[in-house]
């Protein structure tokens, strides 16, 4: 057994009594009262000196409200589940360098006090990168224009940066004591996140980052063990865990520590432009059975409770502001039947079979190619059974125990006294349950509009430079958005003039869309694609005698979360430039002076809060479903509907854009159709997330989560900024409820 504690000094024989008695309230109270310890062996975690198959699921703090955390702790922990998992995001958290945030959403020692009040666990991933499908993959913009740095490396200017964070919140872990040797939740902490292939491919330095990290970790001394997942040579006495879709084939790289899967995916999330992938709850219990079966003590869902990726969080690129992940307990909050009930049903059977688990090693039989019996048979108490159909076309008929049973396809059964089937994987008799979104009784009301300016008149905001210059180094990620503008003097007697072929205007970004303007009209937009962040705008414009001014808006949405140094990946219209079809034949554009302005003028007037100030010029909307203009903000008011069901914003009739509630993010918003290949979705056989697809042809979002905890009774400011335009007045509010 390895442990990560210090011995402690023999207590002496008057003193029994009281430790006797100190023992019994920390196993009735979960260690509560006094400090436990944690430690593992080749069989499991051990906690307080108790082996124990533990169940886990990802509940992200900043993907939800305050006000839904005890509910959906409470929902997990009735599920089966006795740990909750959550990274930690640095970018949320120190906003800007030394200045720190752990408020609101971001309050992560009160999520973590509703995990302790519930009576579970936490494994806290602090990384501090996370990946997770978050902007810049958790670590902050700032972090990018620290001198001489390099992500992820053997770097000191990083090292620095990451070991001051990691030692923050371990601090804050203890001050609040946390951890488990202090009486709290936290029984395994996390530091990196699937550097594995990274690592490799920046070789010796790779390496020596990794055990550096992996060192400095171990050093800060939590009482807790620590975990590297998908790192093969995770030196001790870190542990090395897996991530998939299945982990029944892996191994720990030394035999004395437990076998952990720090993420068992649900599901998988979802790209605007791309489909809805779901994963077949009979694969996904068979996938945790197999790998119970073949030693695993350790697993979790990701996601359990995926949530909402609320304002510019979501990166990726190309993320949506839903981070549903076919989770067990949906993104609203509800439980998603059959798999929760299914799940639950699993997890109820495995904790029947944990003392034979725990206590030997399986006895393996074959009966065929594709069936096996794993049999768990301890010198004293019940033995426990796994039977395996690993066919994904034909169920099998074996004998065990001088019994019959029957077993589905791609199926396991769980006897928990070898004899009684308690749980089998494919066979769901939960009820399903169906999600609907419901009109609800509160309407818009008081539509106002203004279009973004876009003549360049404040020149404080604004600089030239020559050539084009990278959106994230000028905007900071301050805003989504940069313009690019430049004038093109066009002669007279040029042929396009007298009837001739119009020129057309080529611009390549790494934008992640593009909408062009000239001299004031819209001409057209272009977009990337999450595999195809280039993409090239080329059609005709129209261009008159004299100067014309063209303005390009680059949109960002979402900056890169993984990758080989992506902090070096660039962003924004980094061309060519040129103009084509002139006289003169083609225009270079890429390096004549440009003028840069950050942001957007509605931005810069904070015209998402009630409190605008009064020289904005808002007009009534009476008119805006017969014309539909771009960059146009757009505001109304609504009441807050009756009842408690959670509420959404339906965004069916709008382009793409950002949308605001009394002032806070809802998120992204793009109502661009799903493209993939959804021919149904059988459970049986290796799942991957192309083999069940939904959604296509229909917007891959329309639906946008609206917490309540975000409204008053009465006169909620929604406030719409639209990149293309759109029917604003038939947006409604809508309840999300579940149907048998």
């Amino acid at each position: 057994m390895v442990s990560s504690q210090s011995s402690k000094t023999p207590m002496e024989p008057r003193s029994n009594f009281k430790w006797v008695l100190l023992f019994l309230l920390a196993t009735q109270l979960g260690c509560q009262l006094i400090s436990c310890s944690v430690t593992y062996d080749s069989k499991s975690i051990v906690i307080n000196g108790e082996r124990r198959i533990l169940i886990s699921g990802s509940i992200h703090y900043t993907r939800s409200t305050p006000e839904m955390w005890e509910d959906l702790v409470m929902k997990a922990k009735d599920g089966g589940l006795d740990v909750i998992d959550t990274y930690v995001f640095w970018n949320v958290h120190e906003p800007s360098q030394g200045n720190y945030n752990f408020e609101g959403r971001y309050d992560l020692v009160r999520f973590l006090k509703i995990v302790q009040k519930a009576g579970m666990y936490v494994h806290l991933r602090i990384g501090p990168y996370v990946c997770a499908e978050w902007n810049f993959g958790g670590f902050p913009v700032w972090l990018k224009y620290v001198p001489n740095i390099s992500f992820r490396t053997d770097n000191e200017p990083f090292k620095r940066a990451m070991k001051g964070f990691t030692e923050k919140i371990v601090n804050l872990m203890k001050s609040e004591k946390m951890f488990e040797s202090q009486g709290g939740p936290i029984i395994l902490s996390q530091v990196e996140n699937e550097y594995g292939s990274v690592g490799k491919a920046y070789g010796g330095a790779g390496y020596n980052y990794m055990t550096w990290a992996a060192n400095m970790a171990v050093k800060l001394d939590t009482g807790v063990p620590w975990v590297m997942c998908k790192q093969d040579d995770a030196p001790d006495p870190i542990i090395n865990t897996c991530n998939g879709f299945y982990c029944d084939d892996f191994s720990p790289n030394k035999p004395y520590k437990p076998t952990l899967w720090t993420e068992t995916w649900s599901g998988w999330f979802t790209e605007f432009g791309g489909p809805i992938y779901e994963r077949p709850v009979q694969d996904l219990a068979f996938g945790v059975a197999r790998f119970i079966q073949k030693g695993g003590s350790f697993f979790n869902y990701y996601m359990f409770h995926g949530g909402t990726n609320f304002g510019r969080s979501a990166g990726g690129p190309f993320i949506t502001t839903s981070y549903d992940y076919d989770a067990p307990i949906d993104e609203y909050g509800l439980i998603r039947q059959p798999k929760y009930g299914h799940l639950k049903n699993l997890h109820k059977a495995i904790k029947q079979c944990e003392p034979a688990l725990l206590s030997v090693e399986p006895d393996i039989t074959s009966f065929g190619n594709l069936q096996q019996a794993h049999v768990f048979s301890p010198k004293s108490g019940p033995c426990a059974a796994f039977l395996s159909n690993y066919d994904p076309n034909n169920a099998a008929k074996v004998t065990f125990n001088n019994k019959h049973y029957t077993l589905p396809p791609w199926s396991i059964s769980i006897l928990p006294d070898c004899n009684n089937v308690a749980f089998n994987t494919a066979n769901v008799e939960v009820e399903s349950t169906k999600m609907e979104m419901k009109p609800s009784d509160s309407d818009m009301f008081s539509w106002e509009m203004f279009t973004e300016d876009l003549t360049v008149s404040d020149e404080s905001s604004t600089f030239t430079a020559t050539g084009l210059l990278e959106q994230i180094n000028i905007t900071r990620d301050t805003s989504d958005y940069l313009w690019y503008t430049t004038s093109v003097d066009v002669g007279s007697s040029e042929s396009f003039l007298r009837g001739g072929e119009p020129p057309k205007l080529l611009v390549q970004s790494m934008g992640h869309a593009l909408h062009v303007f000239v001299n004031g009209e819209h001409s057209g937009s272009s977009f990337g694609t999450r595999k195809h962040r280039r993409f090239t705008y080329k059609e005709t414009i129209n261009l008159r005698a004299g100067s014309n001014k063209i303005a390009l808006l680059s949109v960002a949405m979402g900056l890169p979360n993984m990758g080989g140094h992506y902090e070096t990946w660039e962003t924004g219209v980094l061309g060519p430039v040129a103009l084509y079809g002139l006289d003169r034949g083609k225009m270079d554009l890429a390096w004549v002076n440009w003028t840069y302005q950050a942001g957007l003028k509605g931005e810069a007037m904070n015209v998402i809060s009630a409190n605008t100030n009064s020289y904005m010029k808002w007009t009534q909307d009476s008119l805006i479903g017969q014309k539909q203009k771009p960059l146009t903000w757009h505001k109304a008011y609504f009441n807050e509907p009756d009842g408690d069901e959670p509420l959404a914003l339906d965004m069916n009739s709008m382009g793409k854009g950002e949308a605001w509630i009394n002032g806070q993010s809802i998120g992204r918003y793009w109502s661009t159709y799903a493209n993939g290949d959804c021919q149904g979705c059988h459970y049986a056989g290796v799942y991957r997330p192309l083999t069940c697809q939904l959604g296509c042809g229909q917007p891959t979002q329309r639906w946008y989560h609206v917490p309540r905890s975000w409204l008053k009774p009465s006169n909620n400011l929604l406030v719409l900024f639209e990149e293309l335009g759109g029917d604003p007045t038939k947006i409604s509010l809508v309840k999300r409820s579940t149907v048998q």
